[in-house]
């Protein structure tokens, strides 16, 4: 035989030499929740590991961080109070504005990304204003954009809408511009899938729907060619970042979409892949490291170049140990 491709796997050395999938830690962002009150960081049950941090509680876990080499965030907000039209989503003082403010000032050095969306906020849980039992698209535009400009003021890098409205991007991105804040950019979580994976989600964020589900505004799970289409008009509207939604089960969508696309790719490994890796791991089923970090091996071998994930620390860790990279 001439064509031995066993060559380039006789010893580590080589192995890493030839490797096809590189990755880094600057390309990791984690995602936090935050809330209302002192004094707390409450586990999530469904989340082993993962915590809702009041503000006060909030600058332990970014110092956290920062050592493990994770340099940016995900900022969910959780309110204490919920109306139909998601005041909460847009007030200056909001629990998402404030955190914003306290990272800010302790660890200025961090990147900080907001989640830009409705349904942490509306008493009813969907992502948008509701005309009878549906979600309006177009009035919910004004409120998206509102929600975005105030975390920008407020001290955000970078907004990230996960709403799912036609139109949210430029609605968005309109109105950064008009307020003299053309240099912030937007990563739109443009395909994102009506997916089970989004369960413990839920439960952290008290986000669940009142009634009904999502099914009219995010997307079918059986659907690649309308994610292709997702992805090439929210670029058109001026999306700088475009992020596939689960990561583990759409691979496919996110080596589709770095194919069409000329920007970069996020992928995001949802709450529901953390957990049933969390839950086998402590049934002594799986190994639990090597499943993180094989699972995260297959997001960038797709095509991902960012990758948000609960496991952002430990795979930093690894990083750092040559254990993945």
């Amino acid at each position: 035989m001439i064509k031995r491709p066993r060559r380039l796997r006789g010893g580590e050395t080589i192995r890493k030499m030839v490797r096809e999938t590189r990755m880094d830690k600057s390309s990791l962002i984690y995602p936090m929740f935050v809330q209302e009150g002192t004094g707390r960081e409450d586990e999530i049950p469904s989340m082993p590991g993962q915590f809702r941090y009041t503000l006060d509680r909030l600058p332990y876990e970014l110092e956290r961080l920062a050592k493990a080499g994770v340099g940016s965030v995900m900022l969910f907000g959780i309110p204490d109070h919920k109306d139909e039209i998601a005041s909460q989503a847009y007030a200056q003082d909001g629990i998402v504005q404030r955190a914003l403010q306290v990272g800010k000032e302790k660890f200025p050095e961090l990147y900080y990304i907001t989640d830009v969306c409705l349904c942490e906020y509306t008493s009813h849980g969907h992502c948008g204003m509701l005309c009878g039992h549906e979600v309006e698209n177009d009035s919910t535009l004004d409120l998206l954009a509102k929600t975005a400009l105030s975390h920008v003021q407020a001290g955000a890098d970078m907004v990230a809408p996960s709403d799912m409205m036609d139109g949210r991007v430029l609605a968005i991105r309109r109105m950064l511009d008009k307020n003299g804040h053309k240099e912030i950019p937007i990563m739109s979580y443009a395909v994102k899938y009506a997916s089970a994976f989004y369960g413990p989600f839920r439960e952290a964020a008290d986000s669940a729907p009142a009634f009904g589900d999502r099914k009219s505004y995010q997307m079918d799970p059986h659907n690649s060619r309308e994610g292709v289409k997702e992805a090439l008009l929210d670029v058109d509207e001026g999306a700088d970042i475009i992020m596939v939604k689960p990561a583990l089960s759409y691979l496919d969508m996110i080596t589709k979409v770095k194919e069409v696309t000329n920007v970069p790719v996020a992928a995001y490994s949802v709450s529901g892949e953390y957990a049933m890796v969390k839950a086998a791991a402590q049934k002594g089923w799986i190994d639990e490291e090597r499943i993180m970090c094989e699972m995260a091996v297959s997001t960038y071998r797709a095509g991902a170049q960012i990758y948000l994930t609960y496991y952002a620390k430990e795979l930093a860790k690894c990083m750092d140990e040559g254990r993945i990279g």
